[in-house]
């Protein structure tokens, strides 16, 4: 509250002011998934960087500038539906597009948390992929992972 008033008073503008769009919604679902765990890795989150630079065709200060703002929404939220309800709108070849996106983060680290799996179900559900597309992007990452561990 003290802080809102402070905000008010300086004049600054909130994240949560300015419109949503499904970059913004994207970002702030892959920073957060990032975090997740407890455990933000340097692989997550130059992966975070890297789908986001190349999904939506930005440059690096473009990707970092949304990723702080996405880290900002992120601290402002208290569900994912004000992000999913923007991306439910897009067809269902971008939304799978973005579930594949969220597993690429996930195992970036190699690793998968319940609560990283328990958080793209969610996902998943509120934007409307259907939990049989949901595992076979999650069976194709863990693939790709464990290949990228034997290599090693």
């Amino acid at each position: 509250m003290f802080n809102a008033i402070m905000d008010l008073l300086s004049g600054s503008e909130k994240t949560a002011d300015q419109p949503m769009d499904s970059k913004m919604a994207v970002a702030v679902l892959l920073v957060h998934l990032g975090d997740i765990d407890g455990e933000t890795t340097r692989e997550e989150q130059e992966l975070v960087a890297l789908v986001l630079k190349e999904h939506f065709k930005l440059d690096s200060d473009q990707v970092s500038e949304l990723i702080r703002a996405a880290r900002d929404r992120d601290r402002e939220a208290v569900d994912f539906y004000q992000f999913t309800s923007v991306i439910r709108r897009l067809d269902m070849e971008e939304r799978i597009k973005i579930i594949s996106m969220m597993w690429q983060v996930v195992f970036a680290d190699r690793k998968n948390h319940e609560l990283e799996d328990n958080m793209i179900w969610r996902v998943a559900e509120l934007i409307g992929v259907s939990s049989r597309d949901r595992t076979k992007l999650r069976a194709r990452f863990a693939r790709e992972a464990e290949r990228s561990m034997d290599a090693d």
